[in-house]
Protein backbone atom coordinates (compact mmCIF):
# COMPACT_ATOMS: atom_id res chain seq x y z
CA UNK A 1 0.00 0.00 0.00
CA UNK A 2 1.22 3.44 -0.98
CA UNK A 3 0.92 5.90 1.39
CA UNK A 4 -1.01 8.61 0.44
CA UNK A 5 0.32 11.60 2.28
CA UNK A 6 3.83 10.35 1.64
CA UNK A 7 2.79 10.96 -2.50
CA UNK A 8 0.74 13.98 -2.35
CA UNK A 9 4.23 15.66 0.04
CA UNK A 10 6.51 13.96 -2.54
CA UNK A 11 4.26 15.84 -5.32
CA UNK A 12 5.49 19.41 -3.85
CA UNK A 13 8.72 18.71 -5.25
CA UNK A 14 7.42 18.39 -8.84
CA UNK A 15 6.73 21.49 -11.33
CA UNK A 16 3.05 21.44 -12.59
CA UNK A 17 3.69 20.65 -15.68
CA UNK A 18 5.65 16.80 -14.53
CA UNK A 19 2.27 16.23 -12.19
CA UNK A 20 -0.18 16.77 -15.21
CA UNK A 21 2.17 14.78 -17.71
CA UNK A 22 1.89 11.85 -14.84
CA UNK A 23 -1.37 11.91 -14.41
CA UNK A 24 -2.17 12.03 -18.51
CA UNK A 25 0.50 8.89 -18.82
CA UNK A 26 -0.58 7.00 -16.62
CA UNK A 27 -4.66 7.01 -17.18
CA UNK A 28 -2.75 5.13 -20.65
CA UNK A 29 -1.12 2.80 -19.58
CA UNK A 30 -1.70 -0.92 -19.27
CA UNK A 31 -0.65 -4.46 -18.05
CA UNK A 32 -3.55 -6.19 -20.73
CA UNK A 33 -0.63 -6.41 -23.17
CA UNK A 34 3.42 -6.93 -22.18
CA UNK A 35 6.02 -8.23 -24.72
CA UNK A 36 9.17 -10.62 -24.01
CA UNK A 37 11.92 -10.81 -26.20
CA UNK A 38 14.00 -13.95 -26.11
CA UNK A 39 17.86 -13.55 -26.92
CA UNK A 40 18.06 -10.90 -28.98
CA UNK A 41 21.59 -10.26 -29.61
CA UNK A 42 21.65 -6.55 -30.99
CA UNK A 43 21.63 -4.58 -27.99
CA UNK A 44 19.65 -1.70 -29.92
CA UNK A 45 16.69 -3.75 -30.83
CA UNK A 46 15.86 -4.85 -27.40
CA UNK A 47 16.61 -1.08 -26.32
CA UNK A 48 14.27 -0.06 -29.32
CA UNK A 49 11.63 -2.48 -28.24
CA UNK A 50 11.23 -0.87 -24.57
CA UNK A 51 11.10 2.82 -26.17
CA UNK A 52 8.09 1.39 -27.93
CA UNK A 53 6.21 -0.32 -25.18
CA UNK A 54 6.92 3.05 -23.35
CA UNK A 55 5.51 5.06 -26.48
CA UNK A 56 2.05 2.75 -26.82
CA UNK A 57 1.44 2.36 -22.91
CA UNK A 58 2.85 -1.12 -22.11
CA UNK A 59 3.82 -0.67 -18.66
CA UNK A 60 6.14 -4.29 -18.63
CA UNK A 61 8.32 -5.77 -20.57
CA UNK A 62 10.22 -9.48 -20.28
CA UNK A 63 13.91 -9.70 -21.26
CA UNK A 64 14.94 -13.41 -21.49
CA UNK A 65 18.85 -13.74 -21.14
CA UNK A 66 19.66 -17.42 -21.26
CA UNK A 67 22.29 -17.17 -23.72
CA UNK A 68 22.80 -13.01 -24.32
CA UNK A 69 23.66 -10.66 -21.03
CA UNK A 70 23.31 -7.22 -21.71
CA UNK A 71 22.73 -3.76 -20.51
CA UNK A 72 20.16 -1.88 -21.93
CA UNK A 73 21.42 1.03 -24.70
CA UNK A 74 20.09 4.24 -22.79
CA UNK A 75 21.02 6.33 -25.76
CA UNK A 76 18.77 3.77 -27.64
CA UNK A 77 16.00 3.98 -24.88
CA UNK A 78 16.11 7.39 -24.98
CA UNK A 79 15.16 7.08 -21.08
CA UNK A 80 12.16 4.87 -21.44
CA UNK A 81 13.91 1.94 -19.07
CA UNK A 82 13.10 4.51 -16.33
CA UNK A 83 9.22 4.65 -17.03
CA UNK A 84 8.81 0.60 -18.05
CA UNK A 85 9.16 -2.13 -15.73
CA UNK A 86 11.95 -4.77 -16.41
CA UNK A 87 11.28 -8.38 -15.63
CA UNK A 88 14.43 -10.14 -16.64
CA UNK A 89 14.49 -14.06 -16.76
CA UNK A 90 17.66 -16.57 -17.36
CA UNK A 91 15.55 -18.95 -18.96
CA UNK A 92 12.32 -19.12 -21.11
CA UNK A 93 11.09 -21.85 -18.84
CA UNK A 94 10.83 -19.33 -16.45
CA UNK A 95 9.34 -16.57 -18.32
CA UNK A 96 6.61 -18.16 -19.98
CA UNK A 97 5.63 -19.70 -16.42
CA UNK A 98 5.86 -16.65 -14.84
CA UNK A 99 3.45 -14.78 -17.61
CA UNK A 100 0.76 -17.81 -17.34
CA UNK A 101 0.59 -17.82 -13.75
CA UNK A 102 -0.62 -14.29 -14.21
CA UNK A 103 -3.13 -15.29 -16.97
CA UNK A 104 -1.43 -14.15 -19.92
CA UNK A 105 -1.61 -15.96 -23.16
CA UNK A 106 1.89 -17.03 -24.50
CA UNK A 107 1.58 -15.17 -28.04
CA UNK A 108 4.52 -16.27 -30.65
CA UNK A 109 5.16 -13.66 -33.27
CA UNK A 110 6.06 -15.70 -36.01
CA UNK A 111 4.17 -17.91 -39.12
CA UNK A 112 2.88 -20.86 -38.33
CA UNK A 113 -0.08 -23.53 -39.83
CA UNK A 114 -2.04 -22.36 -37.05
CA UNK A 115 -1.47 -18.08 -37.45
CA UNK A 116 -3.66 -15.53 -37.42
CA UNK A 117 -3.37 -12.13 -39.26
CA UNK A 118 -2.78 -8.89 -37.07
CA UNK A 119 -6.36 -7.73 -37.99
CA UNK A 120 -7.51 -11.29 -36.59
CA UNK A 121 -6.26 -11.11 -33.47
CA UNK A 122 -8.84 -11.26 -30.69
CA UNK A 123 -7.54 -8.41 -28.39
CA UNK A 124 -9.59 -8.84 -25.11
CA UNK A 125 -7.47 -11.63 -24.03
CA UNK A 126 -4.48 -10.70 -22.27
CA UNK A 127 -1.31 -11.13 -23.96
CA UNK A 128 1.89 -11.59 -23.90
CA UNK A 129 3.66 -10.76 -27.41
CA UNK A 130 7.26 -13.00 -28.07
CA UNK A 131 9.79 -11.72 -30.32
CA UNK A 132 13.06 -13.70 -31.02
CA UNK A 133 16.51 -13.52 -31.88
CA UNK A 134 17.38 -11.47 -35.70
CA UNK A 135 18.99 -14.36 -36.66
CA UNK A 136 17.07 -17.58 -35.91
CA UNK A 137 13.79 -16.50 -34.73
CA UNK A 138 11.81 -18.00 -31.62
CA UNK A 139 13.76 -21.16 -30.14
CA UNK A 140 11.06 -24.07 -30.65
CA UNK A 141 10.28 -24.10 -26.75
CA UNK A 142 8.47 -20.54 -26.78
CA UNK A 143 6.92 -22.33 -30.45
CA UNK A 144 5.48 -25.31 -28.43
CA UNK A 145 4.47 -23.70 -25.64
CA UNK A 146 2.86 -20.49 -27.33
CA UNK A 147 -1.05 -20.11 -26.96
CA UNK A 148 -1.67 -18.60 -30.31
CA UNK A 149 0.67 -17.95 -33.27
CA UNK A 150 0.58 -14.60 -34.88
CA UNK A 151 2.18 -12.68 -38.09
CA UNK A 152 2.48 -9.35 -39.84
CA UNK A 153 1.01 -9.34 -43.64
CA UNK A 154 3.65 -8.69 -45.57
CA UNK A 155 3.65 -8.32 -49.49
CA UNK A 156 6.94 -7.54 -50.97
CA UNK A 157 10.23 -9.83 -51.43
CA UNK A 158 11.41 -9.16 -47.82
CA UNK A 159 10.32 -12.09 -45.66
CA UNK A 160 10.49 -10.48 -42.14
CA UNK A 161 11.31 -7.36 -40.32
CA UNK A 162 13.26 -6.23 -37.75
CA UNK A 163 11.89 -7.24 -34.68
CA UNK A 164 11.80 -3.08 -33.24
CA UNK A 165 9.68 -2.40 -36.28
CA UNK A 166 7.11 -5.79 -35.70
CA UNK A 167 7.05 -4.79 -32.23
CA UNK A 168 6.17 -1.40 -32.99
CA UNK A 169 3.44 -2.43 -35.86
CA UNK A 170 2.06 -4.97 -33.55
CA UNK A 171 1.57 -2.86 -30.68
CA UNK A 172 0.08 0.27 -32.38
CA UNK A 173 -2.42 -1.62 -33.81
CA UNK A 174 -3.25 -3.93 -30.79
CA UNK A 175 -3.31 -0.95 -28.51
CA UNK A 176 -5.58 1.52 -30.64
CA UNK A 177 -8.15 -1.70 -31.18
CA UNK A 178 -8.12 -2.53 -27.50
CA UNK A 179 -9.54 1.26 -26.33
CA UNK A 180 -12.39 1.02 -28.45
CA UNK A 181 -13.32 -2.17 -26.67
CA UNK A 182 -15.55 -2.17 -22.70
CA UNK A 183 -12.87 -4.24 -20.92
CA UNK A 184 -10.71 -2.61 -18.34
CA UNK A 185 -7.33 -2.05 -19.51
CA UNK A 186 -5.92 0.46 -17.42
CA UNK A 187 -3.75 0.05 -14.52
CA UNK A 188 -5.62 -0.06 -11.31
CA UNK A 189 -5.67 2.72 -8.38
CA UNK A 190 -3.62 1.12 -6.67
CA UNK A 191 -1.11 0.71 -9.55
CA UNK A 192 -0.82 3.99 -10.56
CA UNK A 193 -0.60 5.38 -7.28
CA UNK A 194 2.78 2.55 -7.17
CA UNK A 195 3.90 3.27 -10.40
CA UNK A 196 3.28 7.60 -9.63
CA UNK A 197 5.62 7.06 -6.73
CA UNK A 198 8.38 4.88 -8.56
CA UNK A 199 8.71 7.65 -11.12
CA UNK A 200 8.79 10.21 -8.70
CA UNK A 201 11.80 8.26 -6.61
CA UNK A 202 13.43 8.46 -10.32
CA UNK A 203 12.68 11.98 -10.88
CA UNK A 204 13.41 13.59 -7.61
CA UNK A 205 17.15 13.89 -6.88
CA UNK A 206 17.95 13.09 -3.09
CA UNK A 207 14.47 11.26 -2.66
CA UNK A 208 16.23 9.23 0.51
CA UNK A 209 16.76 12.56 2.60
CA UNK A 210 13.54 13.99 1.72
CA UNK A 211 11.13 10.98 2.68
CA UNK A 212 13.00 10.46 5.91
CA UNK A 213 12.96 14.38 6.60
CA UNK A 214 9.34 13.75 6.10
CA UNK A 215 8.82 10.93 8.53
CA UNK A 216 11.05 12.88 10.99
CA UNK A 217 8.15 15.40 11.05
CA UNK A 218 4.98 13.54 10.69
Amino acid sequence: MVDLKLLAYLETYLTENRRQRFDTVLKQRTKHFTVATEDVYQLHNTSAVIRTCDVFGVQEVNIVEEVNSKQIDSEIAMGAQKWVDLNRFHSVKDCIQDLKQQGYQIVATTPHTKDCLLHEFDVTKKSCFFFGRETEGLSQEVIDQADCYLKISMSGFTESLNISVSAAIILQHVTTKLKQTDIEWELTEEEQQEKRLDWIKKTIKSYDEIVARFYEDS
